[in-house]
């Protein structure tokens, strides 16, 4: 009886485990920018459901921008390039889109496509920019160090 209980809680937990990892939703959800972190992720207000609005940090799916604590000043330097450029972006957006949302690796975080109000990709906008690296979540590439 034993063997069975635990067979079908390692069952049951890798199967709750798969469902997690696949959960998404498609959108879209209605969210207004409350601050910009950096240049891939940004603080919002969204509204899933009427009446209701959700605090939540979105990483913009797609992308890795250099990172603003970086010890490399040029790393830095680019990091804020980023995040300046997202800002300007995200300014006078008043109510963007988010779509396919899924969890993030980082508990409280999500993964979203950002929808400015005109239609345009912050993420594709940034990436053609040079400003940040594409990103599908793997390993991301260690920046070479010139200073």
């Amino acid at each position: 009886m034993v063997r069975y209980l635990v067979l079908i809680a390692v069952f049951l937990g890798a199967h709750a485990a798969e469902a997690v990892a696949r959960e998404e939703i498609s959108g879209p959800v209605a969210a207004e920018i409350l601050r910009v972190i950096d240049g891939d992720t940004i603080l919002v207000a969204a509204r899933p459901w009427p009446q209701q609005t959700v605090e939540v940090y979105v990483r913009i799916r797609g992308i890795d921008a250099p990172e603003l604590k970086s010890k490399c000043n040029s790393v830095r330097q680019a990091g804020g390039n980023a995040r300046q450029a997202l800002e300007a972006l995200t300014q006078a957006s008043g109510t963007i889109q988010l779509v396919n949302i899924s969890g993030d690796k980082y508990f409280g975080r999500i993964v979203a496509d950002v929808v400015l109000p005109d239609g345009r990709s912050a993420g594709s906008d940034l990436l053609l920019a040079g400003l940040v690296q594409p990103y599908d979540g793997g390993r991301k590439m260690v920046p070479v160090c010139s200073d």
